[in-house]
């Protein structure tokens, strides 16, 4: 199957050799590394947006889920090409090359194109920075780089980021509809998701490794977020735990998930990959409800005295 426009050698022939180091700067802005770290950020910064936040972390964690079941299902190779070869850049840039403008794996749809369209276009209507214009101005315009840096790099044909941006645009239309509905439980509807999705990559993938790590991190996350939940409710004056349904659910749900990763992270310890998911899994966790339990009212006073306590 043919995915090329055609018009890639024309862009090589006219692009300066330096523009691949451009390119690989600007793709880095739908990397998971980058993406992951700016929904972190604002996870810990946004205490007033906290529940939407954790929403986005959720499609993000579910979005890398859907891209790795795809790219399995379809199983189509990246072009078979480069910008520049590396041996024209000069010697001190070749780590940065290898670092940002190559990439290895199946190729379609494109993994950058479908998560900057679900986390930026998400940041933009749940954000309130701006006019909700400029932020879906913002947004597009991110998306749009983005995707033109993976196909100027040769990484990507052009079918495959407007493929990516495609199910990016249908994954939002179906789950902004689910947040909207039940938008008290946005957090723990995007980490339910994430779970499902990964499950779901788990077994399209045969077990792919990326898949198996991408699961425990879903777990870990939606149990985390019961927690900070459960934090959140207690510091506000809600409780005991055994006195709402509710919260006890929550409680009974985020402690099997916990006691799962725990033991996947032990039982399995001599198989990496499945010790590796867990612990992962307990690591995400623990981002998730640290934020929450450093805002708290019964934290922060307990480090107000510890001063006094210690003199």
């Amino acid at each position: 199957m043919s995915r090329g426009i055609g018009w890639f050698e024309t862009f090589r022939e006219v692009a300066p050799e330096w523009v691949v180091v451009v390119l690989g700067l600007v793709t880095q802005l739908g990397d998971v590394w980058f993406l992951g770290v700016l929904v972190g950020a604002l996870y810990w910064r946004e205490t007033e947006r906290r529940d939407e936040v954790a929403a986005i972390g959720g499609l993000l964690l579910a979005g890398l889920s859907l891209i790795t079941g795809l790219k399995h299902v379809f199983a189509l190779p990246r072009p078979e090409r480069v910008l520049v070869e590396v041996g024209a850049l000069p010697e001190t840039v070749h780590p940065l090359y290898e670092a940002t403008a190559t990439a290895t794996g199946y190729g379609f749809p494109s993994g950058h194109a479908l998560l900057t369209t679900i986390v930026y276009l998400s940041l933009a209507e749940y954000l309130s920075v701006g006019t909700r214009r400029r932020r879906y101005l913002g947004a597009v315009g991110i998306v749009t780089i983005v995707c033109f840096s993976r196909v100027g790099l040769g990484v990507h044909y052009l079918v495959d980021v407007v493929a990516g941006i495609g199910v990016g645009l249908g994954f939002l239309l179906l789950t902004w509809g689910l947040l909207n509905r039940y938008p008290t439980h946005r957090g723990t509807l995007g980490f339910g998701l994430a779970v499902g999705l990964a499950a779901i990559a788990v077994v399209v993938s045969g077990a792919d490794p990326d898949a198996v790590l991408l699961f425990g991190a879903s777990l870990g996350a939606f149990a985390g977020w019961q927690l900070a939940v459960l934090a959140r409710a207690l510091d506000s004056g809600r409780g005991p735990i055994r006195d709402s349904g509710r919260l006890t659910a929550r409680a009974v749900g985020a402690a099997l998930v916990i006691a799962a990763l725990i033991a996947a992270t032990g039982y399995y310890w001599p198989v990496a990959l499945f010790a590796g998911s867990g612990a992962l899994g307990l690591a995400v966790a623990a981002l998730v409800v640290l934020p929450v339990l450093y805002r708290s009212e019964r934290v922060s006073s307990f480090r107000r005295r510890s001063p006094s306590r210690s003199q």
